[in-house]
């Protein structure tokens, strides 16, 4: 049974075939999904004859069959895989749970076996690992905008920060968990866009929330970083996603990573500028 040494991948499949008699041969796809994979190449003709060969795999089993995820279909060339290695290719099941059935039935698939669904829960369970990866660099980043917002007002006060950290822990949450989760009710087929539309709603709760509290250069800070934010995060939740392609991704990425980072930079000049004034001038 071949596999990608994404986790989740792999300890679903290890987790389906518990207390049965198979192999597992891990293709190195660098953390990335077996469908992802399959469209950039690391799941692909080349890495699964390596490994056939690096496992020196003849001589574990007396069998020639390799058994691959239906999602890994796009890149695999299944005749140069037998003319090299000596494996036969077949291909199983879309999802890990079904492989039991499936080598019950003389590792026949069913229709449904072959189909993918996507639904809420199927997305919410992706959301931990989309969270964790965003916490490595947004929870230090967030401390320092607080360090350097309380050394600006001269004050570190609960009273005073919280607020800041809020709209920070809530910007991460939003674009890491809520848009994976309201994703086919957000407009547009863009992930940056849905991302953005998530972000602005975020701003203007957070806005009705201060009361009246923010000034002017505060607002235009919070309408443009926040969406720039989620915007980045939605997008990377193309790699968790089993419709979206290789060319796909770059394209949007090519034309929404230049608009997040324009708006990043200018967000946080005005935020900048907004301490300044707030503090007086002092550095």
């Amino acid at each position: 049974m071949v596999t990608a040494n994404y986790k989740m991948s792999y300890d679903l499949v290890r987790r389906a075939l518990a207390g049965r008699s198979v192999w597992l041969l891990v293709l190195e796809t660098f953390g990335i999904n077996v469908w992802c994979a399959a469209g950039k190449g690391s799941f692909g003709t080349e890495e699964v004859i390596r490994r056939v060969q690096a496992a020196r795999l003849h001589e574990v089993v007396n069998h020639r069959l390799l058994l691959l995820p239906l999602l890994g279909a796009p890149g695999v060339a299944a005749h140069l895989v037998k003319r090299f290695s000596g494996f036969q290719v077949r291909y199983a099941t879309a999802r890990a749970a079904d492989l039991p059935l499936f080598l019950d039935r003389g590792m026949e698939a069913t229709p449904v076996m072959r189909e993918l669904s996507f639904s809420w829960y199927e997305r919410l369970v992706l959301t931990p690992i989309e969270l964790v990866a965003a916490s490595r660099w947004a929870v230090p980043l967030t401390l320092l905008l607080v360090a350097v917002s309380g050394l600006a007002k001269g004050t570190f006060a609960p009273a005073a920060l919280l607020p800041f950290a809020a709209v920070a822990a809530g910007t991460v949450l939003c674009g890491t968990v809520v848009v994976p989760l309201a994703l086919p009710l957000l407009p547009g087929r863009s992930f940056a866009g849905k991302g953005a539309v998530a972000g602005l709603l975020w701003a203007g709760g957070c806005s009705w929330l201060s009361r009246g509290g923010l000034t002017r250069l505060d607002l235009v800070a919070l309408f443009l970083i926040v969406p720039a934010i989620t915007a980045f995060l939605a997008l990377n939740f193309t790699g968790s996603t089993p419709f979206t392609s290789r060319s796909g991704v770059k394209k949007e990425m090519r034309r929404s990573m230049p608009a997040m980072a324009v708006a990043l930079v200018i967000g946080i000049g005005c935020w900048a500028a907004s301490l300044l004034a707030n503090s007086g001038g002092r550095p």
